[in-house]
């Protein structure tokens, strides 16, 4: 019995016309029997980097029985000019969280997957303290169980306040050992209360990994990098997945 965490998360590829771009990570979300893909914002479109993809693929496991079966499922960024996917702003500004409506009658019948839902964020922020055990589901340079189509995991810890927006931004801040492709990937706490069991999802999703945090101060040739990173707080799903009017 695979379990379902690894389940929730998508390995994505960006792709401008037939040429790969990058790869990044996601995992799906559903509320309201709509189901969506999130991911960073950056992972769609970046204008530091130039980074203007006009499609993502996503990879999904297409048998339960037998998860080395999967396929590729390719979404269009773009309609009538306009990009397909939802992205929000505080008065921090931008929110490096992004989703995508997957349409479910476009998914292979066959499609296996898990999906966070509201029930599954964190109710109250004082229940989190500061160093926390947390897990980060991912796919870290594109790394992954190649045979049967899975993310690895990676061991964090809260290094802020949880609750409190960082420097006025809409994230907190995780303690751990990421790399690049590992961005939209899955921040989770286990969730003692949650039942556990054949099929059950006991954990909380407390954010959205983004980046490595660093100083603008620090001197790259004597200091090493903090090894901090940007957790977008998960709530922002609710506003992201409200149906519009």
């Amino acid at each position: 019995m695979i379990e379902p965490l690894l389940m929730t998360a998508a390995r994505v590829s960006t792709f401008e016309g037939p040429r790969l771009l990058t790869n990044a990570s996601g995992f799906f979300f559903e509320r309201d029997r709509r189901l969506f893909l999130v991911t960073s914002g950056h992972v769609l479109a970046d204008e530091p980097s130039k980074h203007f993809p006009d499609r993502v693929e996503i990879e999904l496991h297409t048998d339960p029985g037998n998860l080395t079966q999967s396929t590729g499922f390719s979404m269009l960024l773009y309609r009538e000019g306009r990009g397909v996917w939802r992205q929000g702003e505080d008065t921090g500004g931008a929110i490096d969280v992004a989703v995508i409506e997957l349409d479910r009658a476009a998914l292979p019948k066959t499609a296996s997957l898990v999906a966070f839902t509201p029930e599954h964020l964190q109710a109250a922020s004082g229940e989190v303290e500061v160093g926390s055990s947390l897990l980060i589901v991912g796919f870290p340079l594109g790394f992954h169980d190649g045979l049967h189509h899975l993310p690895v995991v990676r061991q964090a810890i809260i290094a802020s306040s949880f609750g409190l927006r960082f420097q006025g931004k809409g994230y907190f801040l995780t303690d751990a050992r990421m790399h690049r492709g590992t961005s939209g990937a899955p921040v989770v706490r286990r969730a003692p209360d949650r039942p556990a069991g054949p099929g059950a999802l006991p954990w909380t999703l407390l954010g959205v990994h983004s980046a490595q945090f660093d100083m603008e101060t620090r001197d790259s040739k004597i200091d090493e990098s903090l090894g901090l990173n940007c957790a977008w707080y998960a709530d922002i799903l609710m506003t992201l997945t409200k149906t519009e009017a």
